[in-house]
């Protein structure tokens, strides 16, 4: 199981109450969050190793050369000569190291990859994976990971992670109308305000996936615009046309890595925890409670 542990800490930020907080008044709403949804995937899923993936760069410089805009409207500082800092809720940023630590003592992998996003380590280790593999994110880029025949598969959360809907290749089929390996593609085209990827002009999701459909690729949809014999309209022709810069370049934006240079680490879920001290004292000084007992308890009970 790959979390994408940056999605999953900002839904429990936003989905657990403020009023969570540890004994000196400080907010600890996305820890205990978090842990509560670890312990939940783990008690449903069954995982016998689980990598908590983070961002060491959330906007690699690399993505932004090829695209400004990539992520620019979530920059909250620029910084000369080093990465930008994401904006972040000024009560979330000072939980993200305590989420670190705890992680650590508890003895669940945590990796990280200098100049890549998660998704990036996510996608590496879904490549190398000998058997299946489960991507937990809310995340729709990581849906181009998806691989029945490797049984790769993306949960991906509707409300908290106890109600997750399984994405496989034939959902993608079923609700987007392209495969897995045509979905990079297909987001590409339709673009991602979040992402800050303006897509084609006129271009949504049912058209991208009409033009896919239609011929075959990107590559193919780039050669019928050019092509004034094609079928597709004036309109579409010209904005497909006006975007070719863009659409030269957006598919390695887009496209997750999946051969990113990562340390050794045992994956394997602790059966108990690797550093009992550091854990209790984080445990009293933030105070964790019942969120890290349940988490504790389940995997006392499931890790081999």
């Amino acid at each position: 199981m790959l979390l994408d542990t940056a999605s999953l800490y900002f839904r429990a930020y936003f989905g657990v109450p403020d009023s969570v907080r540890a004994p000196d008044g400080t907010p600890v709403n996305a820890v205990r969050g978090l842990l509560d949804f670890i312990a939940r995937l783990v008690q449903d899923h069954r995982p016998d190793e689980l990598v908590a993936c983070m961002d060491a760069d959330w906007r690699p410089q690399w993505r932004v050369d090829l695209i400004p805009s990539y992520k620019a409207h979530r920059v909250a500082e620029e910084v000369p000569g080093g990465p930008d800092a994401e904006e972040v809720p000024d009560t979330l940023a000072p939980q993200v190291p305590v989420i670190e630590a705890v992680l650590d003592a508890i003895g669940i992998a945590r990796l990280s990859a200098p100049g890549y996003e998660a998704d990036d380590v996510i996608g590496t280790l879904a490549t190398r994976a000998a058997g299946p593999a489960d991507i937990v994110t809310g995340d729709r880029d990581l849906f181009q990971l998806v691989d029945d025949a490797r049984g790769v598969r993306v949960l991906y959360p509707r409300k908290g992670v106890g109600d997750c809907d399984l994405i496989t290749g034939d959902v993608l089929r079923e609700r987007y109308g392209v495969s897995p390996g045509q979905y990079t593609e297909f987001a590409v085209l339709r673009g991602d305000p979040s992402d800050g990827l303006p897509g084609v002009k006129g271009i949504g999701e049912k058209t991208a996936a009409q033009l896919l459909a239609e011929y075959g690729d990107l590559a193919g949809v780039r050669a019928a615009a050019a092509d004034p014999l094609s079928k597709l309209t004036p309109a579409r022709r010209r904005n497909l046309v006006a975007a070719a810069g863009y659409l030269a370049v957006a598919p390695t934006v887009v496209r997750v890595a999946t051969a990113v240079p990562l340390p050794d680490t045992d994956p394997a879920l602790p059966r108990a925890p690797r550093d009992p001290a550091a854990l209790d004292a984080l445990a009293g000084r933030w105070g964790l409670g019942g969120s890290l007992e349940r988490l504790l308890a389940v995997l006392a009970r499931t890790a081999r």
